[in-house]
């Protein structure tokens, strides 16, 4: 194995990713797919069975995820040929990545961007975990991807890809200071009233004037099956009510219903960095924003098809009702150093999907506009 001094820090472009990989710290049961390796993140391949648990867990400093799946599944599920979960049920699965991290080298996951707009909740989870979504340095040992669908039922099969993990050394977020001079030099975020600090704020577009006045979706609460593999596939008005502005220029999510909103602002991660939403700060609505929170290097960028992207949200109200008006500040975007230049950007060159994107529902739906 290699020294942690041959270890640079910040967050990894794919070139460290698979550098990683070939020295034997992120461990594969199959080869890599073709296009696993995103520009800063890798996504995570299911296995070939699912375990559906009686409850969501967290292992504890003194087990192993095997032995708390033993006390609390229900059953077991062949996901060779492709398995149906259904929604409000829990399951855990074991991925067909494992990971050795030299010291000092942390992970981090997320779902997919996929993943989150079709309101499947994804969290990964290793032996002896005290947290989920978080390994940390020098981690050795297999990885689980627990996952509920809150919305739709989901057809998933032993290779497919919900989550995505990105590896960094030390703590690459910028500071107050750092996060201002980027904005500077490279224009972060596309509207002069946005103020930049200690991330990008972002806010809420509930006037949808360039879309006709379509300002979003809410989940329907009957549908189909959705493959989680097949792209272009369905048609949005079966699964999906799309939101018109009348005049209002605001929105009342309703308690336990599922919406797709999108930014009033465009945003941009340079080539040098890499972004993730933060957590949302419950101090300012009773709702929860965006489950898939990673930007990879080159989204919104000019050089790769851009020129400023939306943050589409994934938007579900906690317990009460609650008011969104257009404008209202609804999370922040927070950048980190890679810890060296990519050789891959996020854009057309690798078939991203939302490069670009304004208002836009997840890959497996159709196009869908009212203009």
């Amino acid at each position: 194995m290699t020294s942690q001094s041959t270890w640079p820090r910040g967050v990894y472009p794919a070139r460290l990713i698979e550098r990683l990989h070939a020295e034997g710290h992120i461990g594969a049961r199959r080869p890599f797919d073709a296009d696993q390796v995103q520009p800063a993140s890798l996504d995570l391949r299911l296995g070939d069975r699912a375990f559906r648990v009686r409850s969501s867990f967290l292992p504890g400093p003194d087990r192993t995820v095997a032995e708390r799946i033993d006390s609390l599944k229900l059953h077991e599920i062949d996901l060779t040929a492709g398995a149906v979960l259904e929604r409000g049920c829990v399951y855990l699965v074991p991925l067909q990545e494992s990971l050795s991290l030299p010291p000092g080298v942390a992970a981090g996951a997320n779902p997919k961007s996929s993943t989150g707009r079709l309101d499947v909740f994804t969290r990964v989870i290793g032996d002896r975990a005290q947290g989920f979504d978080t390994m940390p340095a020098g981690y050795q040992g297999p990885l689980y991807l627990e996952v509920s669908p809150r919305t739709f039922p989901v057809l998933v099969r032993e290779g497919s890809r919900l989550s995505q993990m990105r590896f960094r050394m030390g703590d690459s977020r910028l500071t107050l200071a750092e996060h201002l001079a980027l904005h500077k030099a490279e224009t972060l975020v596309y509207d002069a009233d946005q103020q930049v600090g200690e991330g990008v704020s972002l806010s809420i577009d509930l006037k949808g004037a360039d879309r006709g006045g379509l300002v979003g979706f809410r989940s329907k609460r009957h549908s189909a099956v959705i493959d989680v593999d097949k792209k272009d596939a369905l048609d949005v008005l079966d699964f999906w009510d799309p939101l018109i502005n009348r005049g209002k220029d605001e929105l009342i999510l309703d308690p336990d219903e599922f919406y797709i909103l999108v930014s009033r602002e465009a945003v941009h991660v340079p080539p040098s960095h890499a972004a993730e939403m933060v957590p949302f700060d419950p101090l300012v609505g009773e709702f929860r924003v965006h489950y898939a929170g990673f930007f990879d290097p080159g989204f919104g960028h000019s050089a790769a098809g851009g020129t400023g992207s939306h943050a589409v949200l994934e938007v579900r109200s906690r317990e009460v009702p609650f008011l969104l008006g257009h404008g209202q500040i609804i999370g922040r975007l927070v950048y980190e150093r890679l810890a060296e230049a990519p050789d891959r950007l996020y854009g057309a060159g690798l078939g991203s999907n939302y490069q670009a994107q304004t208002l836009k529902l997840s890959k497996h739906f159709r196009p869908f506009s009212l203009i």
